[in-house]
């Protein structure tokens, strides 16, 4: 019995003390949990063998969570205690969860990082990270609405350049329209299931949208009521069509000259290069968007995903050795070539893959006056729900311009209530 108890322990030592090594060695070794969308969760993964090679003992596990069901995925991680590491978050949704305090600010780490400060990044794209003062995200990349164009309906119209205010625009939109005059074509492409472009012309006359902390909606002001007039003016002059359902196919619509000026996201780059071919491929380009005064480009959205850092992260210092690798102007670059996604860094705008690509021009000089929707959970609902709603509205007639608005402004104070009472609360509060 002794001597066959030797022998087992004669065995067993060996694989004892292996896996007593591995144990200790996994200890040494981090493992931060990383949630990313859609593709980027795929794209990223391939990045990441290269970020554990540089960091030795750090390693990165991606879950990838699809799109229409991140937030969700996330308000409920929170809820019960499950959040990741990091995450990438839309930076609308960063108000949210900067709210829930489940993310953490970064400011004790971007002012002593050599990487990541604020000086790389466009102040738009860098602005919509900032709550009171304080840096909850790290852009990752980055979006902004621009025109898409047709150069020779333009050149025909009497157009050599593209039209750099609201009067230009509209006038070209009209010349145009002129120019089939017994054909259902337009000159532009507005459709009212898209906000956007109504709160973009909102934010170039200068209007806040929200006012009073952010408490109440300010649609009725004088700024947004002269941009929303004139966005809701293409669609009674029928210089664009009202129905979204008129244009089942964007891209044959534009090939076709059913519109010639579409305002959409660089996200579209890819699919008019692939579409528009043949004698089509060099009679589109884009353009920034129109002013209404002096300055140009005028305003645009500050779009795009950025890096948080969750509060219950055991393993802070390691994530943010990740973001750092991620805002690497190499690592975009790379990240761009997989996905089309542009990049955050200003820095990597100088490769030749941006700057003798045409297209991008426009997106560039677009960034330097983009500008954050309010920075409140709420807005998503706002702009999804009631903005559309409203520019539907007024541009059938079934509501004058000043009656859409005013109906807007009730409809968001209803939603803004509760946080009227957060808001009031706290005053008191101090």
């Amino acid at each position: 019995m002794k001597l066959t108890l030797k022998k087992t322990i004669v065995v067993l030592l060996p694989i004892i003390i292996v896996l007593f090594s591995c144990s200790k060695e996994n200890e040494s070794e981090k493992t931060i949990k990383f949630w990313a969308m859609g593709a980027e969760a795929e794209y990223v993964t391939k990045l990441v063998p290269e970020f554990e090679r540089l960091n030795p003992g750090i390693k990165v596990k991606v879950q990838q969570i699809p799109w229409t069901a991140a937030q969700e995925k996330l308000v409920t991680a929170f809820a019960s205690d499950n959040t990741p590491d990091a995450c990438q978050l839309g930076n609308t949704w960063i108000p949210q969860f900067a709210a829930l305090n489940s993310i953490i600010p970064l400011d004790e780490y971007v002012q002593t990082s050599d990487r990541i400060n604020q000086e790389k990044y466009f102040p738009g794209i860098w602005e919509t990270n900032v709550i009171d003062n304080k840096v909850f995200g790290i852009p990752w990349y980055m979006d902004t609405r621009v025109m898409f164009y047709r150069k020779d309906v333009f050149e025909k119209a009497g157009y050599k350049d593209p039209p750099k205010t609201w009067a230009e625009l509209l006038d070209l939109s009209k010349k145009i329209k002129a120019m089939y005059p017994k054909e259902e074509k337009y000159a532009i492409y507005l459709p009212t299931n898209e906000w956007a472009p109504f709160v973009m012309f909102g934010m170039e006359a200068g209007s806040s949208l929200l006012k009073k902390d952010n408490t109440r909606g300010d649609f009725s002001s004088k700024e947004f009521k002269e941009a929303f007039k004139y966005s809701i003016d293409f669609h009674k002059l029928n210089l664009a069509p009202i129905g979204i359902s008129q244009v089942t196919n964007v891209y044959q619509a534009f090939a076709e000259e059913y519109f010639s000026i579409y305002i959409s996201g660089p996200w579209n780059i890819p699919e008019f290069k692939k579409r528009m071919t043949g004698n089509l491929s060099d009679k589109w380009m884009t353009a920034p968007m129109p002013g209404n005064a002096n300055d140009y480009p005028g305003v645009s959205l500050a779009g795009g995903s950025s890096l948080v850092i969750f509060n219950d992260s055991k393993h802070k210092k390691e994530v943010w050795k990740f973001f750092e690798y991620l805002s690497q102007a190499k690592t975009q670059i790379e990240f761009y070539q997989m996905l089309n996604n542009l990049p955050s860094v200003k820095e990597a705008w100088d490769n030749p893959i941006f700057r003798d690509d045409p297209y991008m021009q426009a997106f560039y000089a677009q960034f330097t006056n983009v500008r954050a929707t309010p920075k409140i959970p709420e807005w998503e609902q706002i702009a999804f729900a009631k903005v559309q709603q409203y520019a539907e509205l007024a541009a059938r007639n079934v509501m004058s311009v000043d009656e859409a608005l005013k109906s807007l402004d009730k409809d968001v104070d209803r939603i803004l209530e509760k946080r009227r009472w957060i808001v009031e609360e706290k005053k008191k509060n101090k």
